[in-house]
């Protein structure tokens, strides 16, 4: 059994999954809706709305024949915490950066000004 963070990755990993994310972020669609920008067929685009359903990340709908698929942002939210612990070693080593890159600067200016002595 796979964990739902690992589905959650796995579901966006693919370009084409993550378009279809981005497309119901503005409300519900249907799979000739979600598939007119891709030169992909029905049945394809109805298997990365599978896995999307899989990892929770879309839910199905029924109006009569209609089946819209519409955002399940939740796993998202997993995603987000998980990320949150390394974004603060990602801030601290562009801190360590910016410090380094400060004094180089430094050193350079007091450099141009020994030379134009």
């Amino acid at each position: 059994m796979t964990d739902a963070l690992s589905l959650t990755f796995s579901a966006l990993a693919d370009p084409t999954r993550r378009a279809i994310l981005d497309r119901l972020s503005e409300g519900r669609a249907s799979v000739s809706e979600l598939a007119a920008p891709f030169k992909i067929s029905l049945p394809a685009v109805s298997r990365h709305l599978k896995v999307l359903e899989r990892a929770g990340l879309i839910a199905r709908g029924r109006d009569a024949q209609w089946r819209p698929a519409q955002l399940q942002a939740e796993p998202l939210k997993d995603v987000s915490v998980w990320l949150e612990r390394y974004r603060r070693n990602w801030e601290e080593s562009y801190e360590r950066l910016d410090e380094y890159l400060g004094e180089v600067q430094k050193k350079n200016a007091q450099n141009k000004e020994n030379n134009n002595d």
